[in-house]
């Protein structure tokens, strides 16, 4: 059978065996056949600067050579074993080195599986049910984390509101919602009903949304007056942000956290905290009504357990988080610019790191100033981009370290294209 050749020809392959013609990952209309450095290719032959990298994790670019010659290596020893093996136990050891919130480690094979643990972690250790989140921050796909993560309708806080069909009412009720940047409404709300909260649960950068000035470490400080533990979800800000994450840029250590992407290259995520919690998850450690069970068949993989490490040895040499802020720096400058040259209304929220335009005056405090923003503008402004050969998420930036002069400059002409274009 001849290997179809083009893009449109796959994608009508995937509508008649994907549900809406896709993975649910990302935009149904682009088949990526490869990617080198800080570029993909469609199934077309078409060049892309990338800036979503597999949603974060490729921050040392796609095909990296050192971190290929380790999995090449790994691969003629085993895929995988369901058993510890000293690659994954290296990797949670460098995690200890790296992580302020981190004496324990137990591996998952995603983000969102991570999140789960860690609810569950929590409720296992306090012996309560309820889970404060803060509306728009997302936390995988559990049921819990599918509460106000986008609602199509507002509700007074601390009211959720699914965001997915099939979730019990009854998983409503034990998730809670409270606005990001408040400390004054999470102190009066932990004030009534802390004693029935096991944990808050939060993006130390919520999407892109910045954390104010103080703000995290008042709720580190609300969390210990009321006796709730503080989980801080770093799937996308660990070892981005800085090479220690949100923890090492504001010095603020949460009980437990959630880290993946680029933990473990791909296809690893990992759940770490406190010796004193994570002792949960043996068996021997506690009390059987509180064990908490977890196993999975990829979980602490040595061929993303290698990809990680050699990831992170990257990630620590000389320069390599400079280089990454100083670019993104660059990149948020070059859109501000070209936008307010043409007299259009926006915020550049984020950070350096990971950011996006928000098309209305800033700032950006909360999930509802970003639903400021005018989706019809925002729309254009990624079609433009991607027609100009940039590939980004709907409302997120992601710098890499493989990101040339030459793709900065490409990328500004981009960016004034779509900027006239509004």
């Amino acid at each position: 059978m001849n290997r179809i050749q083009t893009q449109a020809e796959w994608l009508q392959r995937a509508a008649e065996v994907l549900p809406g013609g896709g993975f649910g990952n990302f935009s149904n209309d682009i088949v990526v056949a490869r990617g080198q450095g800080a570029h993909v290719w469609d199934e077309d032959g078409r060049e892309y600067i990338d800036y979503l990298i597999g949603s974060g994790p490729m921050l040392v670019g796609h095909g990296h050579p050192e971190v290929l010659e380790a999995v090449f290596e790994q691969i003629g020893k085993g895929l995988t074993y369901f058993t510890n093996n000293a690659a994954g136990i290296e990797l949670a050891e460098e995690i200890v080195r790296a992580v302020p919130c981190a004496q324990q480690v137990r591996f998952v094979t995603s983000g969102g599986e991570a999140d789960m643990y860690a609810i569950r972690l929590a409720r296992a250790f306090m012996g309560r049910d309820k889970i404060i989140k803060f509306e728009g921050g997302y936390h995988g796909m559990s049921a819990e984390a599918q509460m106000s993560l986008a609602p199509k309708r507002r509700e007074n806080f601390p009211r959720a509101v699914p965001d997915s069909a099939g979730i019990p009412q009854a998983v409503a009720d034990d998730v809670l919602v409270a606005p990001f940047n408040d400390l004054e409404y999470l102190d009066g709300f932990l004030q009534e009903c802390g004693t029935q909260v096991a944990a808050v649960i939060m993006e130390p950068l919520q999407r892109v949304v910045m954390p104010e000035a103080g703000y995290l470490q008042g709720v580190r400080d609300l969390c210990d007056r009321h006796g709730v533990l503080l989980i801080f979800d770093e799937i996308v800000t660990g070892f981005r942000l800085d090479y220690g994450g949100a923890q090492e840029r504001w010095g603020v250590t949460p009980d437990s956290c959630t880290l993946g992407k680029i933990v473990g290259g791909e296809g690893e995520a990992a759940v770490a905290g406190r010796a004193d919690i994570m002792a949960h998850f043996d068996q021997k450690a506690v009390d059987p009504d509180r064990w908490l069970m977890q196993l999975g068949t990829l979980s602490g993989n040595p061929v993303a357990s290698v990809a990680g490490l050699k990831t992170m040895e990257i990630l620590r040499r000389e320069g390599q988080y400079e280089k990454l802020k100083a670019t993104g720096q660059r990149l948020m400058d070059m859109q501000s610019k070209a936008l307010t040259a043409q007299g259009i209304p926006h915020t550049i929220s984020g950070d350096p790191t990971l950011f996006d335009v928000v098309f209305a005056d800033g700032p950006m405090r909360d999930y509802r100033d970003t639903q400021r923003g005018d989706l019809g503008r925002l729309a254009v402004y990624n079609r433009v981009l991607r027609e100009e050969g940039l590939l980004k998420a709907p409302t997120k930036m992601y710098p890499c370290l493989a990101l040339t002069e030459e793709d900065l400059e490409r990328t500004g002409a981009a960016v004034r294209q779509a900027a006239s274009a509004l």
